[in-house]
């Protein structure tokens, strides 16, 4: 610019806007290039213009003042300015003014909605939330149908520390197709501790009849895995599956038109490998899995052993519904969460408090008596 070039010329040559070229002309003006300080300066204000003590104790009489004495009873921060004009005190505050001292203080009726931290992963389960053991979640997609073609049903897994994915596709899921993708599926990864599912007859067996252990509940009980079930109408337990079912359909289903089932498979097998890779790093650091025992075989006629997890809401009378039965858990812990583990190696049904806010606080509230009757699995 001293050599005659204009400020809009140098602005559109070196990409800055006009005002920057001014402001930096008027800072070099009448020195020496080489004498410039080119640092930017400090964007604080030169002048504190924060109300002095004596008007923050004005301010804060007045409201005292009108809070207990005041016929219309407010005591805000227009009424205070109000009041201040009232009985001419000098500076005037603004209502902006009177409010932040107001919040700086801690006078205000209002309060701020406490967000907590939330709980970690797994957390009504001690050894999933302490990173020391896996769960998987599976689920159902329902509604979906090829255009001039069959209806489809997906069954879909994924783990919760890991991230592993897993899809399968066929015109309906029962099941025998359930039982059969599961043994699939962990032969391949191997056996975490857990597997949770929603209430669905087809994870829990049909629940119209009390008492009833379906071939998912056995399948996982051979092998050493405990089955857990999500409390009905409930958010946040299936929070991991949700949200991948809701990336597959994002990614696979709506993103390509399909002509077959078979077709599908293959470009959902495609975006599973592609997300396996993704995580792989992910999956290398959750909780190891245990090998899928070999020469196994299910025998559904085999009376089932281990534990099997509900997790439940209690009623207005302290009752938890399972298993076709109401057990009375506490009277006192009414419309809460509890964790009912029934055990059918000692025949007991153990119930423990659950608590978001304190999700390592987990004490027994009930320990009840329960025998799985001994009958033939129907086929």
């Amino acid at each position: 610019m001293r050599r005659g070039a204009s400020q809009r010329a140098v602005a559109t040559r070196f990409g800055v806007a006009l005002c920057t070229v001014q402001r930096w002309y008027r800072r070099a003006h009448g020195q020496r290039l080489g004498r410039v300080d080119w640092n930017d300066l400090s964007s604080a204000p030169h002048r504190n213009q924060r109300t002095d003590t004596a008007g923050e104790q004005r301010a804060l009489t007045i409201r005292r003042w009108l809070k207990d004495r005041s016929p219309l009873g407010e005591y805000g921060a227009a009424a205070i300015r109000r009041e201040m004009k009232i009985r001419g005190i000098t500076p005037l505050l603004s209502i902006s003014t009177i409010g932040r001292i107001l919040r700086r203080h801690g006078v205000l009726d209002g309060r701020r909605r406490v967000r907590r931290p939330p709980p970690p992963r797994g957390w009504y389960l001690p050894a999933v939330a302490a990173a020391k053991a896996e769960l998987d979640s599976f689920d159902t997609i329902e509604g979906l149908a090829i255009r001039g073609g069959p209806h489809v049903a997906v069954l879909t897994g994924i783990s919760l520390h890991g991230g592993l994915p897993a899809t399968w596709t066929a015109q309906a899921v029962s099941a025998k197709m359930v039982v059969n993708a599961l043994v699939e599926h962990w032969r391949s990864v191997g056996l975490p501790a857990y597997a949770q599912f929603d209430n669905d007859n087809r994870f829990h067996g049909p629940r119209q009849y009390a008492d009833t252990v379906g071939r998912v509940i056995r399948l996982c009980l051979s092998l050493g895995v405990t089955p857990v079930f999500a409390p009905p109408n409930e958010t946040g337990f299936q929070a991991a599956i949700e949200s991948y079912n809701g990336r597959w359909q994002a990614k696979v289903w709506s993103r390509f038109k399909h002509a077959s089932i078979r077709g599908l498979s293959q470009r959902s097998a495609k975006y599973i490998a592609a997300a396996r890779k993704r995580s792989s790093a992910r999956i290398e650091a959750s909780p190891r899995r245990r090998p899928f025992p070999k020469h196994w075989r299910l025998d559904l006629q085999r009376a089932p052993r281990g534990i099997i997890v509900f997790l439940r809401r209690t009623d207005d009378k302290g009752r938890a519904s399972l298993l076709g039965h109401a057990f009375n858990v506490d009277r006192h812990w009414l419309h809460r969460l509890v964790r009912a583990e029934v055990n059918l190696d000692d025949n007991t049904i153990r119930f423990f408090a659950l608590r978001r806010r304190e999700p390592t606080d987990q004490p027994l509230l009930n320990k009840v008596s329960y025998t799985l009757p001994k009958r033939p699995f129907q086929e």
